[in-house]
């Protein structure tokens, strides 16, 4: 089955739509990209909303027109559609401990980072969560923000103390999304410490990865 006939919606700097590209680039899948210029607005545009009612990225648009949002639905449709090179694993224990590790790096580390940026900045005014809908900033969220994603640091060093990779013995959809939760957090000045020795050593290795600059 082609990926040619495929459109992956996405934006250069949306860190949800740098998940989907990691997940391709692991997976060797080369998938036609349309960029949608969020500067610009071109997210809330009428053309998009047609193809995306909740005005963000990335979408996936199959060669029957239908479209696919959400990163872990993305996911889940090319780990299923192209078996090889599993990301969301292959046994029935595997799937559940990924998607167990991939929703904690996403609630615990991710959305709070996303939390703190969108009520931070003043290009977000009015927008302080993505979706259909307009919600106004409310800046003393920021700083809870900052420490849960210090918290999910402090809980990323633990795990990694017992495994190599987030979900266990091999990388996965939850590296990927601990890897650009670690990244987006330099947005919030949180950053690895020194003293988070297995942290390093797991971002290293991750973030080293060709997929990673993906």
């Amino acid at each position: 089955m082609s990926t040619q006939q495929l459109k992956l919606y996405h934006a250069t700097g949306s860190p949800n739509a740098r998940r989907v590209r990691i997940f391709l680039a692991e997976k060797g899948l080369q998938v036609p990209l349309v960029a949608v210029d969020l500067g610009k607005g071109e997210q809330h545009s009428e053309a998009y909303r047609a193809i995306n009612p909740r005005r963000v990225v990335p979408a996936l648009m199959l060669e029957d027109g239908s479209v696919i949002g959400e990163v872990p639905a993305i996911m889940r449709y090319f780990d299923e559609a192209y078996p090889e090179h599993p990301l969301l694993g292959s046994t029935p224990k595997e799937k559940a401990q990924i998607a167990m590790w991939e929703r904690r790096a996403e609630l615990e580390g991710f959305a709070p980072v996303m939390e703190g940026v969108r009520n931070r900045a003043a290009g977000l005014k009015g927008r302080a969560i993505a979706g259909p809908h307009d919600y106004e900033q409310i800046p003393a969220l920021v700083e809870r923000s900052v420490q849960r994603a210090r918290d999910f640091l402090a809980d990323l060093e633990q795990r990694l103390q017992q495994v190599p990779f987030v979900a266990g013995e091999q990388y996965s959809a939850a590296d990927i999304t601990a890897l650009v939760a670690v990244d987006f957090a330099k947005a919030l000045d949180v950053q690895v410490s020194d003293e988070q020795a297995a942290v390093k050593r797991w971002y290293a290795a991750v973030s080293g990865r060709p997929s990673a600059g993906a």
